[in-house]
Order: structure tokens, then sequence, then C-alpha cells
């Protein structure tokens, strides 16, 4: 019976508001999240060893008298309690004020503005490669179960997974850039360049993006190769089998469309890991993204910079899991998001 379009549009209104529900309760649990996050990175800043005055002061802090340092940390507050130091970061995060970097030397906020940019262009080629990717190989691995192309499949996954990920970019970079010349070592333009063109810039990001692709493929390829196997034995697909359907239609018509529901968590999942292997990608080929300046920030003890990037780092995997929710109940509407 074919449903009429008040009950259509009765069923809509039903799914909008659960989505509704759900975005509410993953911004009470976000906040939470992120308090936590905030008063874990603040706590090791304090605990820093290295003084804030004379890291401002740079080389000029051997010549400069305790005065002008004393005079610093009262400016900024580093000798007020922890509690009124952090109340008052705090509330210069919410006015929008991420505060000075002193490893950059320029606004926490600039920083991250002229970088965040570059990163999800990283993160979004490498993980829209994988994906697909991943779906190919995987599918025709379970396919061809038991054969030669699924041990290779398999074999190739696991070998790539004991690689960490700054050895694939270095292996890539002797073997492409530096004994082929295929490609550029690192950088987002050429040295002569005076401009961004946008082919040079996809020229220089092939090898990073591909290189992390392949560092996060084989979690991909496995878990599709053994979903869409588990997929081939349910009672459906062995009946689209039955009828004398296609083998590609019962495969990717079928199968894939079952397993493609858990692969949706597994997205969701494994995105904070693909952040991290950009934060290492970017520090090999030496991209401008935000992983390199974390790097340095970390090692200068950049407070300021490293609470900014970890928090926004917090709330992309916060962002990325809710979006997972909606996707996986936009896919399947067995699934209620108000329960």
């Amino acid at each position: 019976m074919t449903p009429t379009a008040a009950t259509v549009a009765r069923r809509r209104r039903r799914r909008l508001s659960g989505a509704g529900a759900v975005v509410r309760r993953r911004l009470l649990v976000a906040v939470p999240v992120l308090a936590a996050t905030s008063v874990g990175m603040f706590l090791l800043g304090a605990a820093s060893p290295i003084d804030p005055a004379q890291q401002y002061a740079g080389a000029a802090a051997f010549t400069t008298s305790e005065e002008n340092l004393a005079q610093i940390r009262a400016n900024w507050g580093v000798d007020d309690p922890l509690p009124v130091q952090y109340a008052r970061w705090v509330g210069n995060l919410l006015r929008g004020d991420l505060g000075w970097s002193t490893s950059r030397h320029e606004p926490v906020a600039d920083v991250l503005a002229a970088r965040a940019g570059w990163t999800l262009l990283l993160v979004g080629a490498a993980l829209a490669l994988v994906l697909a990717a991943s779906l190919l190989l995987g599918t025709v691995a379970a396919y061809r179960r038991g054969g030669w192309l699924d041990r290779a499949v398999r074999a190739g996954a696991y070998a790539v997974q004991s690689m960490p990920v700054f050895w694939l970019g270095l292996a890539a970079i002797a073997v492409f850039a530096l004994a082929l010349g295929w490609l550029p070592a690192g950088g987002l333009t050429d040295v002569t360049a005076t401009g961004t063109d946008p082919a040079d810039v996809a020229r220089h990001l092939v090898l990073p993006v591909t290189v992390l692709a392949i560092s996060q493929a084989p979690w991909f390829v496995l878990f599709v190769r053994d979903t869409v196997a588990e997929s081939l034995r349910d009672d459906h697909v062995l009946a689209a089998r039955a009828r004398g359907l296609p083998g590609r239609t019962v495969l990717f018509g079928h199968a894939l469309r079952t397993a493609l529901l858990p692969f949706l968590t597994l997205v969701g999942t494994h995105l904070p890991e693909l952040v991290g292997g950009a934060v290492l990608v970017e520090t090999v080929f030496s991209l401008p993204g935000l992983g390199a300046v974390t790097v340095q920030a970390a090692l200068g003890s950049d407070f300021p910079l490293l609470a900014a990037t970890t928090l926004a780092t917090t709330v992309v995997v916060l962002t990325a899991n809710l979006l997972t929710d909606l996707a996986y109940a936009a896919a399947d509407p067995r699934v209620r998001l108000d329960d």
C-alpha cells in the first residue's frame, strides 16, 4: 500500500524532530568533553617548567633584568592562582580571543585562519581517496575470497598497517621525488612560484594525500572485505543470486549496500587517527597546515596555540561523530533518532 502524502510528511517531520534531539544531546555531551579537554591542556601548560616570560623575551632573556621579566609575568597574570588564570583564559576564549602565539609571534586566531584550510583539504582529499579505494578493493576481495587477489589485498593491508606513516612519507619522497623525479618532495608550491596556482598545489599534494590515504587504508579495506563477505551469505543476497541477477548487481546492489551501514560508523570513529596521521604527513612534507604548526607549538611550549589546535581538533571529531550518526539514520530508515 502506497503511503499518502500526509503520511510521508508526518514521517519526515518525525525524523527531523529526531535529528534535532540527537543534535541537542550531542551538544550536551560536547560541553563537558570540551571542558575536560581545556582543563587538561591548561594543567599541562601550568606544569611546564618553561617560564613564559623568558620564552617571550627569547634571546633577550639573558640580558633582560629580573624586574622586566617580573613585569611581563604580572602583565600576563601567570603568577595568579591557577583557577583565576583558567577563568580568565576561558573568558577570553568565549570572546573569541585565542591568545598570542609565542612561537609564531602573531595572534592564534590568525594562525588557525591561515592554516586550517590546508589541513582540511589534505584530510578531506585523503579521506575521499581511502573510502573509494577501500570500498572497491574490499568488495572485490570479498567476492573473490580465498583467491589470489583476496590474499594479496590482505597481505598488503597487513604490511602497510605495520609501517609508520612518517616512514611511508620518507619512502615516497625517496622513490617518487628523489629517484624518479616525478613529483615534488614537499611544500605547497614551487620555490620560484609567486602565487598559489591550483594546478601547482594539486601536484604538490599528490604525494601527501596518497601517503595519508595509504596509511589509513588497511582498517577500511579489511573491514569492508569482512563485512561484504558476511553480507554475501545473507538470505536476501542468496535470494538475489537464485533469481539469476548478474554478479555485479548482487555484489554492489545488495551485499555492498548492507555493508555500508557499519562502514559509516567506522569512518566516524577512525577520524581522530586520520587527523593524527595528517600531523605527521604535514611535518614530513613541510605543508603549511595545522599539523606542522601543532608540532612546532609542542616543541616550543606554545601553550595558547597548542590549546587552540587541540580544542579545534576535538570539535572536528565531535562534529564528525554527529554527522556519522545522522548519516547512519538517513541510510537506514529503521533507525529511530528519537530513541
